[in-house]
Protein backbone atom coordinates (compact mmCIF):
# COMPACT_ATOMS: atom_id res chain seq x y z
CA UNK A 1 0.00 0.00 0.00
CA UNK A 2 1.47 3.41 -0.91
CA UNK A 3 2.41 5.69 1.96
CA UNK A 4 0.23 8.75 2.62
CA UNK A 5 1.76 12.23 2.37
CA UNK A 6 5.28 10.95 1.71
CA UNK A 7 7.79 13.79 1.45
CA UNK A 8 11.54 14.02 1.01
CA UNK A 9 14.16 16.43 2.28
CA UNK A 10 17.69 16.32 0.94
CA UNK A 11 20.42 17.30 3.38
CA UNK A 12 24.03 18.44 3.19
CA UNK A 13 26.60 19.68 5.67
CA UNK A 14 30.05 21.26 5.56
CA UNK A 15 32.63 22.18 8.21
CA UNK A 16 34.47 25.47 8.35
CA UNK A 17 36.98 26.95 10.80
CA UNK A 18 36.47 30.60 11.61
CA UNK A 19 37.08 33.32 14.18
CA UNK A 20 34.56 35.91 15.30
CA UNK A 21 33.82 38.62 17.79
CA UNK A 22 30.19 39.15 18.83
CA UNK A 23 30.43 42.73 20.00
CA UNK A 24 26.70 43.15 20.61
CA UNK A 25 27.00 40.86 23.65
CA UNK A 26 27.95 42.37 27.05
CA UNK A 27 31.66 42.97 27.57
CA UNK A 28 31.90 40.19 30.16
CA UNK A 29 30.23 37.59 27.93
CA UNK A 30 32.57 34.80 26.78
CA UNK A 31 31.65 35.38 23.12
CA UNK A 32 32.17 39.15 23.22
CA UNK A 33 35.91 38.93 22.59
CA UNK A 34 37.79 37.37 19.68
CA UNK A 35 37.40 33.58 19.64
CA UNK A 36 36.97 30.74 17.16
CA UNK A 37 34.89 27.65 16.40
CA UNK A 38 34.87 24.52 14.30
CA UNK A 39 31.48 25.30 12.75
CA UNK A 40 29.18 22.92 10.91
CA UNK A 41 26.72 24.33 8.39
CA UNK A 42 23.83 22.06 7.48
CA UNK A 43 20.92 22.54 5.13
CA UNK A 44 17.66 20.79 4.28
CA UNK A 45 15.86 21.33 1.00
CA UNK A 46 12.71 20.09 -0.69
CA UNK A 47 14.30 19.95 -4.13
CA UNK A 48 12.15 19.89 -7.26
CA UNK A 49 12.52 17.14 -9.84
CA UNK A 50 15.17 17.97 -12.43
CA UNK A 51 17.12 20.34 -10.16
CA UNK A 52 20.27 18.20 -10.10
CA UNK A 53 22.26 17.23 -13.23
CA UNK A 54 20.71 13.74 -13.13
CA UNK A 55 18.31 11.85 -10.82
CA UNK A 56 20.27 10.71 -7.77
CA UNK A 57 22.81 13.55 -7.86
CA UNK A 58 20.87 15.76 -5.44
CA UNK A 59 22.96 15.13 -2.32
CA UNK A 60 26.28 15.59 -4.12
CA UNK A 61 25.11 18.75 -5.91
CA UNK A 62 23.61 20.23 -2.74
CA UNK A 63 26.88 19.60 -0.93
CA UNK A 64 28.89 21.26 -3.70
CA UNK A 65 26.75 24.39 -3.55
CA UNK A 66 26.94 24.56 0.21
CA UNK A 67 30.74 24.15 -0.01
CA UNK A 68 30.93 27.08 -2.42
CA UNK A 69 29.36 29.24 0.30
CA UNK A 70 31.26 27.92 3.32
CA UNK A 71 34.59 28.28 1.48
CA UNK A 72 34.10 32.03 1.79
CA UNK A 73 34.01 31.61 5.59
CA UNK A 74 36.73 29.02 6.11
CA UNK A 75 39.78 30.31 8.03
CA UNK A 76 38.39 33.81 7.99
CA UNK A 77 37.40 36.41 10.56
CA UNK A 78 33.64 36.38 10.16
CA UNK A 79 33.29 40.03 11.11
CA UNK A 80 35.16 40.85 7.88
CA UNK A 81 32.99 38.59 5.70
CA UNK A 82 29.47 39.36 6.89
CA UNK A 83 28.06 42.85 6.29
CA UNK A 84 28.67 45.36 9.07
CA UNK A 85 24.99 45.27 10.06
CA UNK A 86 25.14 41.49 10.61
CA UNK A 87 27.16 40.65 13.75
CA UNK A 88 28.37 37.04 13.30
CA UNK A 89 25.96 35.31 15.66
CA UNK A 90 24.83 31.80 14.76
CA UNK A 91 21.49 33.25 13.63
CA UNK A 92 23.13 35.79 11.31
CA UNK A 93 25.52 33.20 9.90
CA UNK A 94 22.48 31.09 9.02
CA UNK A 95 20.82 34.12 7.38
CA UNK A 96 23.93 34.92 5.37
CA UNK A 97 24.23 31.33 4.15
CA UNK A 98 20.52 31.19 3.32
CA UNK A 99 20.80 34.30 1.15
CA UNK A 100 23.96 33.02 -0.58
CA UNK A 101 22.41 29.62 -1.27
CA UNK A 102 19.18 31.02 -2.69
CA UNK A 103 20.53 33.96 -4.71
CA UNK A 104 23.95 32.78 -5.88
CA UNK A 105 23.76 29.00 -5.74
CA UNK A 106 20.14 28.72 -6.91
CA UNK A 107 19.11 26.19 -4.27
CA UNK A 108 15.37 25.88 -4.78
CA UNK A 109 13.11 24.66 -1.99
CA UNK A 110 15.52 25.52 0.83
CA UNK A 111 13.67 24.73 4.06
CA UNK A 112 16.26 25.13 6.80
CA UNK A 113 19.81 26.39 7.35
CA UNK A 114 21.58 25.35 10.52
CA UNK A 115 24.74 26.54 12.21
CA UNK A 116 26.27 24.20 14.77
CA UNK A 117 28.95 26.30 16.49
CA UNK A 118 30.03 23.49 18.84
CA UNK A 119 29.12 19.84 19.21
CA UNK A 120 26.65 20.88 21.90
CA UNK A 121 24.84 23.90 20.52
CA UNK A 122 23.34 25.35 17.38
CA UNK A 123 20.59 27.28 15.64
CA UNK A 124 18.42 26.11 12.75
CA UNK A 125 16.72 28.92 10.86
CA UNK A 126 13.80 28.24 8.54
CA UNK A 127 12.65 30.28 5.55
CA UNK A 128 10.17 32.17 7.76
CA UNK A 129 13.00 33.35 10.09
CA UNK A 130 11.82 31.01 12.83
CA UNK A 131 14.83 30.01 14.93
CA UNK A 132 15.16 26.59 16.50
CA UNK A 133 17.86 26.92 19.20
CA UNK A 134 19.24 23.82 20.86
CA UNK A 135 21.77 23.07 23.60
CA UNK A 136 23.03 19.66 24.78
CA UNK A 137 23.61 18.67 28.42
CA UNK A 138 24.85 15.48 30.09
CA UNK A 139 24.33 13.68 33.38
CA UNK A 140 25.57 10.35 34.75
CA UNK A 141 22.89 8.36 36.55
CA UNK A 142 21.60 4.92 37.46
CA UNK A 143 18.11 3.50 36.98
CA UNK A 144 16.06 0.38 36.42
CA UNK A 145 12.69 -0.17 34.81
CA UNK A 146 10.36 -1.84 37.33
CA UNK A 147 7.59 -3.01 34.97
CA UNK A 148 9.55 -4.85 32.25
CA UNK A 149 9.13 -8.61 31.85
CA UNK A 150 11.26 -10.91 33.99
CA UNK A 151 14.68 -11.31 32.40
CA UNK A 152 14.57 -8.01 30.48
CA UNK A 153 18.01 -6.41 30.86
CA UNK A 154 16.53 -3.01 31.74
CA UNK A 155 14.91 -4.51 34.82
CA UNK A 156 18.36 -4.82 36.39
CA UNK A 157 19.98 -1.87 38.14
CA UNK A 158 22.27 -0.24 35.60
CA UNK A 159 23.40 3.21 34.48
CA UNK A 160 23.82 5.51 31.51
CA UNK A 161 25.65 8.60 30.48
CA UNK A 162 22.40 10.38 29.62
CA UNK A 163 22.27 13.35 27.27
CA UNK A 164 19.51 15.93 27.10
CA UNK A 165 18.88 18.45 24.35
CA UNK A 166 16.79 21.47 25.24
CA UNK A 167 15.06 22.85 22.14
CA UNK A 168 13.48 26.30 21.95
CA UNK A 169 11.66 27.90 19.02
CA UNK A 170 11.35 31.62 18.55
CA UNK A 171 10.36 33.96 15.75
CA UNK A 172 13.48 36.10 15.55
CA UNK A 173 11.85 38.98 13.69
CA UNK A 174 15.25 39.66 12.16
CA UNK A 175 16.99 39.95 15.54
CA UNK A 176 20.68 39.10 15.76
CA UNK A 177 20.18 36.63 18.63
CA UNK A 178 17.09 34.67 19.57
CA UNK A 179 17.96 32.88 22.83
CA UNK A 180 21.44 33.11 24.35
CA UNK A 181 23.04 29.73 25.09
CA UNK A 182 24.19 31.07 28.47
CA UNK A 183 20.54 31.66 29.37
CA UNK A 184 19.81 27.99 28.63
CA UNK A 185 22.80 26.99 30.78
CA UNK A 186 21.44 28.94 33.73
CA UNK A 187 18.03 27.30 33.33
CA UNK A 188 19.54 23.81 33.10
CA UNK A 189 21.91 24.12 36.11
CA UNK A 190 19.41 23.11 38.85
CA UNK A 191 18.24 20.12 36.80
CA UNK A 192 21.83 18.92 36.44
CA UNK A 193 22.15 19.09 40.23
CA UNK A 194 18.96 17.03 40.64
CA UNK A 195 19.91 14.33 38.12
CA UNK A 196 23.68 13.96 37.96
CA UNK A 197 25.19 11.08 39.94
CA UNK A 198 21.77 10.07 41.22
CA UNK A 199 19.60 6.95 41.30
CA UNK A 200 16.72 8.22 39.17
CA UNK A 201 14.07 5.89 40.59
CA UNK A 202 14.40 7.68 43.95
CA UNK A 203 13.45 11.07 42.45
CA UNK A 204 9.81 12.08 42.79
CA UNK A 205 8.04 11.50 39.45
CA UNK A 206 10.74 9.16 38.11
CA UNK A 207 9.80 5.85 39.71
CA UNK A 208 9.70 4.36 36.19
CA UNK A 209 12.48 6.37 34.46
CA UNK A 210 12.22 5.40 30.81
CA UNK A 211 13.57 7.87 28.24
CA UNK A 212 10.00 8.98 27.53
CA UNK A 213 9.17 9.50 31.20
CA UNK A 214 12.38 11.47 31.78
CA UNK A 215 11.58 13.66 28.75
CA UNK A 216 8.08 14.32 30.06
CA UNK A 217 9.36 15.01 33.59
CA UNK A 218 11.85 17.55 32.25
CA UNK A 219 9.26 19.13 29.95
CA UNK A 220 6.80 19.87 32.73
CA UNK A 221 9.51 21.58 34.78
CA UNK A 222 11.46 23.36 32.03
CA UNK A 223 8.40 24.81 30.30
CA UNK A 224 7.58 26.83 33.42
CA UNK A 225 10.93 28.68 33.23
CA UNK A 226 11.45 28.55 29.45
CA UNK A 227 8.19 29.43 27.65
CA UNK A 228 9.88 29.07 24.24
CA UNK A 229 10.64 25.39 24.94
CA UNK A 230 9.57 23.32 21.93
CA UNK A 231 10.98 19.83 22.54
CA UNK A 232 12.98 17.90 25.11
CA UNK A 233 15.23 15.16 23.77
CA UNK A 234 16.69 12.45 26.01
CA UNK A 235 19.49 10.21 24.75
CA UNK A 236 19.52 7.00 26.75
CA UNK A 237 22.50 5.80 24.71
CA UNK A 238 24.31 7.26 21.73
CA UNK A 239 22.00 5.34 19.39
CA UNK A 240 18.51 5.70 20.86
CA UNK A 241 16.33 8.16 22.71
CA UNK A 242 13.02 9.94 23.05
CA UNK A 243 11.53 13.34 22.26
CA UNK A 244 8.55 15.06 23.90
CA UNK A 245 6.86 18.37 23.01
CA UNK A 246 4.19 18.48 25.70
CA UNK A 247 1.73 16.43 23.62
CA UNK A 248 3.51 13.90 21.43
CA UNK A 249 6.16 11.31 22.17
CA UNK A 250 8.67 10.26 19.55
CA UNK A 251 11.57 7.82 19.80
CA UNK A 252 14.41 6.97 17.46
CA UNK A 253 16.84 4.12 16.96
CA UNK A 254 20.12 4.69 15.12
CA UNK A 255 22.39 2.16 13.40
CA UNK A 256 25.15 2.05 10.79
CA UNK A 257 25.23 0.17 7.51
CA UNK A 258 28.28 -0.75 5.43
CA UNK A 259 27.03 -1.18 1.89
CA UNK A 260 28.05 -1.13 -1.77
CA UNK A 261 26.20 0.67 -4.56
CA UNK A 262 26.27 2.57 -7.82
CA UNK A 263 23.88 5.14 -9.26
CA UNK A 264 22.02 3.92 -12.31
CA UNK A 265 21.38 7.35 -13.83
CA UNK A 266 24.93 8.70 -13.44
CA UNK A 267 26.81 9.34 -16.70
CA UNK A 268 29.49 6.77 -17.43
CA UNK A 269 32.30 9.22 -16.69
CA UNK A 270 30.80 10.20 -13.31
CA UNK A 271 32.46 8.42 -10.33
CA UNK A 272 29.02 7.62 -8.91
CA UNK A 273 28.41 5.33 -11.90
CA UNK A 274 31.11 2.98 -10.63
CA UNK A 275 30.58 0.57 -7.76
CA UNK A 276 31.56 2.29 -4.52
CA UNK A 277 30.41 2.23 -0.90
CA UNK A 278 29.34 4.14 2.19
CA UNK A 279 29.11 3.66 5.92
CA UNK A 280 25.57 4.94 6.25
CA UNK A 281 23.99 6.33 9.40
CA UNK A 282 20.36 5.27 9.56
CA UNK A 283 17.81 6.63 12.05
CA UNK A 284 14.35 5.18 12.41
CA UNK A 285 11.87 7.59 14.02
CA UNK A 286 8.66 6.30 15.58
CA UNK A 287 5.57 8.09 16.89
CA UNK A 288 3.21 6.30 19.27
CA UNK A 289 1.17 7.01 22.40
CA UNK A 290 2.77 6.37 25.77
CA UNK A 291 2.01 3.04 27.42
CA UNK A 292 1.03 4.24 30.88
CA UNK A 293 2.16 1.00 32.55
CA UNK A 294 5.45 0.38 30.74
CA UNK A 295 6.30 4.06 30.48
CA UNK A 296 7.45 3.77 26.89
CA UNK A 297 5.99 4.07 23.41
CA UNK A 298 7.80 1.12 21.82
CA UNK A 299 10.53 -0.96 23.44
CA UNK A 300 13.88 -0.13 21.80
CA UNK A 301 14.67 -3.85 21.92
CA UNK A 302 11.52 -4.64 19.95
CA UNK A 303 12.46 -2.03 17.34
CA UNK A 304 15.85 -3.66 16.88
CA UNK A 305 14.42 -7.19 16.72
CA UNK A 306 11.61 -6.41 14.27
CA UNK A 307 13.82 -4.33 11.98
CA UNK A 308 16.71 -6.80 12.03
CA UNK A 309 15.67 -8.80 8.91
CA UNK A 310 15.57 -5.54 6.92
CA UNK A 311 18.90 -4.48 8.42
CA UNK A 312 20.44 -7.73 7.21
CA UNK A 313 19.21 -7.00 3.67
CA UNK A 314 21.14 -3.69 3.76
CA UNK A 315 24.28 -4.21 5.82
CA UNK A 316 27.35 -5.61 4.05
CA UNK A 317 25.27 -6.01 0.91
CA UNK A 318 25.23 -4.63 -2.66
CA UNK A 319 22.28 -2.21 -2.50
CA UNK A 320 21.85 -2.18 -6.29
CA UNK A 321 20.63 -5.79 -6.04
CA UNK A 322 17.78 -5.01 -3.62
CA UNK A 323 14.41 -6.04 -5.07
CA UNK A 324 12.11 -3.10 -5.76
CA UNK A 325 14.74 -0.40 -5.25
CA UNK A 326 14.59 2.06 -8.16
CA UNK A 327 18.09 3.47 -7.55
CA UNK A 328 20.66 3.64 -4.78
CA UNK A 329 20.58 7.39 -4.12
CA UNK A 330 19.82 8.41 -0.55
CA UNK A 331 16.25 9.52 -1.28
CA UNK A 332 15.26 6.34 -3.13
CA UNK A 333 16.89 4.18 -0.47
CA UNK A 334 15.28 6.05 2.45
CA UNK A 335 11.85 5.62 0.79
CA UNK A 336 12.50 1.89 0.34
CA UNK A 337 13.53 1.53 3.99
CA UNK A 338 10.50 3.50 5.20
CA UNK A 339 8.12 1.27 3.25
CA UNK A 340 9.77 -1.91 4.50
CA UNK A 341 10.00 -0.69 8.10
CA UNK A 342 6.32 0.23 8.26
CA UNK A 343 5.37 -3.32 7.28
CA UNK A 344 6.75 -4.55 10.62
CA UNK A 345 6.74 -1.31 12.62
CA UNK A 346 3.77 0.84 11.54
CA UNK A 347 4.82 3.47 14.10
CA UNK A 348 7.80 4.44 11.91
CA UNK A 349 7.02 7.77 10.23
CA UNK A 350 10.47 9.08 9.35
CA UNK A 351 13.74 7.63 8.10
CA UNK A 352 16.99 9.61 8.11
CA UNK A 353 19.72 8.18 5.89
CA UNK A 354 23.14 9.86 5.80
CA UNK A 355 25.75 8.52 3.40
CA UNK A 356 28.37 10.77 4.97
CA UNK A 357 28.03 12.96 8.05
CA UNK A 358 25.01 15.21 7.57
CA UNK A 359 24.66 14.43 3.86
CA UNK A 360 21.74 12.33 2.76
CA UNK A 361 17.95 12.33 2.70
CA UNK A 362 14.96 12.20 5.02
CA UNK A 363 11.81 10.31 4.07
CA UNK A 364 8.80 11.45 6.08
CA UNK A 365 5.19 10.60 6.65
CA UNK A 366 3.54 13.49 8.48
CA UNK A 367 5.35 15.63 11.04
CA UNK A 368 9.13 15.97 10.98
CA UNK A 369 9.78 16.30 14.70
CA UNK A 370 12.82 18.04 16.20
CA UNK A 371 16.13 18.41 14.43
CA UNK A 372 18.91 16.38 16.07
CA UNK A 373 22.62 17.20 15.93
CA UNK A 374 24.63 15.47 13.23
Amino acid sequence: MPLPSLSTLHTASRHFESARQVGILPSGHRSHGLHGHSFVARIRADLPAGWAPYPGAEVHTLGQRLAACTSQLDYRLLNEVLPADLPPTDENLARWLRDELVTRQQVIGLEQVGIQSTADQGVDLDRHDQAHVWRRYRFQSAHKLPHVPLGHKCGRLHGHGFEVIVHANQNTGGRDISIDYDHLDAIWAPFHYQLNHKYLNDIEGLANPTSEVIAGWLWSRLKAVLPALSWVTVYETGSCGANFNGHDYRIWKEMTLDSALFLRHAPSDDPHAAIHGHTYTLRLHLAAPLDEVMGWTVDFGDVKTLFNPIFKMLDHQPLHELPGLADCDAASLSHWILNKAREVLPQVDRVDLYQTRGCGALALVGAEGPALPI
